[in-house]
């Protein structure tokens, strides 16, 4: 995985190329294709989005990104996250392996959580966030309520 710095510093698995604006290049047929961003809540969580979206982008003849907005203390440096990033690029790494279709992984190390996803996702993209739904709104719940108020087309994959 290669680090990139900047104010919103990515990680990106070695089979994706980032450009300066933060999306990958690719041919023109690759910029076609639809793309399902899975956000990263956690484990379980992300897991259940994974499952949901591997059906969902089959169907769909859809690539399959995973994102990884994590959000690092404003006492630390963005280069030096709380987590080691290597623990951070395992954790991506097991939860892709669990999926049969290939996954391009991004980790974004950031301040904002909501503000890196508004940066990185194009225009009316399909989200899915994992978790689990309560009466009161659940964090990951908030983040798929602000995702919609952002004009994206958002599943919510529920955990039972």
């Amino acid at each position: 995985m290669k680090t990139t710095s900047g104010v919103e510093s990515g990680l990106a698995s070695p089979f994706t190329r980032q450009g300066a604006n933060g999306h990958d290049h690719a041919d023109k047929h690759d910029e076609q294709r639809l793309e399902v961003f899975v956000v990263f809540t956690d484990t379980p969580g992300t897991l259940a989005a994974l499952q949901m979206a591997d059906r969902l982008a089959k169907k769909l003849e859809a690539r399959l990104r995973l994102l990884m907005p994590y959000e690092v203390p404003y006492t630390l440096p963005l280069t030096r996250p709380a987590v080691p990033v290597g623990f951070l690029e395992g954790q991506l790494r097991t939860l892709a392996c669990q999926a049969p279709m290939e996954i391009a992984a991004h980790i974004y190390l950031c301040r904002d959580k909501r503000r890196t996803l508004r940066l990185v996702l194009r225009p009316r993209s399909l989200v899915i966030v994992g978790g689990r739904k309560r009466w009161w709104p659940t964090a990951e719940q908030r983040l798929a309520q602000a995702l919609k108020k952002d004009g994206h087309h958002v599943i919510f994959a529920e955990l039972r």
